[in-house]
């Protein structure tokens, strides 16, 4: 199999690279470039995949090229690799707000582009990501590849490109929200005495089995939400304080700015 490269080795990079080698993929099978030399060797320590020299010398190696550096370095980036990729290569990018077209006026029209939004949980192996290609342009082999590629750290969903901003507010930036909510929830436990470490553990196992019981059930939330709802009681009593307080407006209103945001990147 043709070499899969990545340039930045952040948060993002790192998680995928390892879910890679989790799921049968060969140190061999993987380069990386990273700006920082005491990061490099440090991954490169942890794990036996090389470094390679810089950026384009990466890219000039890989037949998969993931970029996974932050949207304000793109176009250094960019700039840099441009004269070494080439049609044949699959370019795979994972920045919000950068479009398959906006790439592609970079690196050349020709270029074969995936644009993907994974999120934080890819670094537990149980990351989210929406993945939008031209279908058409790959090779059955190569959509194979892919598949076994975004999986390894996750689930994935293939959505049309229209709506990748979006995928970044379900999926992208809301699991800050998810941190938050267990925060405050644990912190509320506190105060009525429960221990922190058990108010930690206690709150985030519950949202992580709710999260199941969505998945699994295939129920829909709100369905969920009344069964745990008995006439007169101390659910529905702090239901209708989250309401009165705007819990779910407040999640709306964020998924808002993000979307806005997103658009203006």
């Amino acid at each position: 199999m043709e070499k899969i490269g990545f340039i930045g080795m952040g948060n993002m990079g790192s998680a995928i690279m390892k879910g890679l080698l989790r799921h049968g993929f060969g140190s061999d099978d993987l380069l990386f470039a990273d700006v920082d030399r005491m990061r490099s060797e440090k991954i490169e320590e942890e794990t036996g995949v090389r470094a390679a020299a810089s950026g384009r010398e990466c890219a000039k190696r890989a037949g998969y090229l993931v970029l996974a550096v932050k949207p304000q370095y793109y176009q250094t980036v960019l700039e840099e690799i441009r004269p070494v990729t080439r049609p044949e290569q699959v370019i795979i990018s994972i920045a919000p707000g950068k479009s398959i077209e906006d790439l592609k006026r970079a690196l050349g029209q020709d270029r074969r582009i995936v644009r993907a939004m994974p999120n934080t949980p890819a670094l537990l192996g149980e990351g989210m990501t929406g993945v939008c290609y031209d279908a058409s342009l790959f090779t059955q082999e190569e959509k194979e590849v892919l598949h076994r590629f975004f999986t390894s750290f996750g689930k994935m969903e293939v959505v049309e490109e229209r709506l990748m901003d979006a995928v970044v507010c379900a999926s992208g930036s809301s699991p800050a929200y998810v941190y938050m909510m267990i925060e405050a929830l644990a912190d509320s436990a506190v105060r009525c005495g429960l221990p922190r470490d058990k108010a930690y553990q206690m709150v985030a196992q519950t949202v992580a089995g709710s999260a199941r019981m969505v998945l699994e059930t295939g129920m829909h939330p709100g369905a969920l939400k009344d069964m745990v709802c008995s006439p007169g009681g101390t659910t529905i009593a702090a239901v209708g304080a989250l309401e009165q307080w705007g819990f779910r407006n407040a999640l709306m209103k964020a998924t808002d700015a993000c979307f806005e945001r997103c658009r203006s990147i």
